[in-house]
């Protein structure tokens, strides 16, 4: 019964094998050229197409059964080496986005596209955030913290205080009040705004924070807690980036 349970994969092994098929579908063809898909049976999963790279790894099935059919002269052949060291098999990492890094014997790294080659030492796409993103993010970190006129943070806001406090954290400095907000930073229209943007209404008598598609957090008043909110139910006055 040891052997048994030695002989069989582990749920983790299968579960992580998954996940590598999966970002091997997203994929696509993984390989170069475009030759037609090959379907690949996968443990649990059944048979699936995976492009080239299933043509790849089915080719790699049949010379596997070939390798196998030459019994004893493929040892001969092996003890007449010597000492030869045999090259190891390709393999190439593959990035699968949500899962993590995982090897794929088979194929070389050449083989895998830009975006799904490993990135930085710990194999994850360095991605840089600007601040009007950070920014995004702290207000967001904020939602559910109650109004006080004048506060700016950590604990309850103002509607300028949310958005200083926002931008202060993410490491840039801004005006403290909603008019000088306004006319802080560069103007820019309202159809071409990005998240971190700072939204003026009112005239110049309220702020928040620009999230995009027409959304924006900010803080209101008294009895209502920083929440997010569409745009066109304000009077919008402008939009400035900082």
């Amino acid at each position: 019964m040891a052997k048994h349970r030695l002989d069989q994969p582990s749920r983790g092994a299968a579960a992580a094998k998954g996940a590598v098929i999966t970002g091997a579908i997203a994929m696509g063809s993984i390989a170069a050229g475009q030759a037609a898909a090959a379907p690949v049976a996968v443990p649990h999963l059944g048979n699936i197409e995976l492009g080239a790279l299933g043509d790849h790894l089915d080719n790699q099935k049949h010379d596997a059964k070939k390798k196998s059919h030459k019994g004893k002269t493929l040892k001969v052949r092996k003890a007449h080496k010597g000492k030869a060291k045999a090259k190891p098999a390709p393999q190439a990492k593959v990035q699968v986005p949500g899962a993590g890094t995982f090897a794929i014997p088979g194929i070389n790294q050449n083989q895998v596209p830009k975006q799904y080659q490993p990135k930085g030492k710990d194999g994850a796409p360095q991605v840089r955030q600007t601040v009007g993103e950070r920014a995004v993010m702290n207000a967001k970190s904020k939602i559910g913290s109650p109004y006080s006129y004048g506060s700016a943070g950590p604990n309850a806001f103002d509607c300028s205080g949310l958005v200083y406090w926002s931008y202060k954290n993410a490491g840039k400095t801004i005006p403290r009040d909603s008019y000088g907000q306004l006319n802080g930073g560069r103007a820019v229209a309202y159809k071409d705004a990005k998240p971190g943007d700072v939204l003026i209404f009112n005239g110049g008598s309220h702020a928040g924070i620009y999230v995009g598609h027409g959304r924006f957090i900010h803080s209101q008043t008294y009895g209502v807690p920083v929440h997010e909110e569409n745009v066109k139910t304000w009077a919008l006055t402008g939009v400035r980036r900082y």
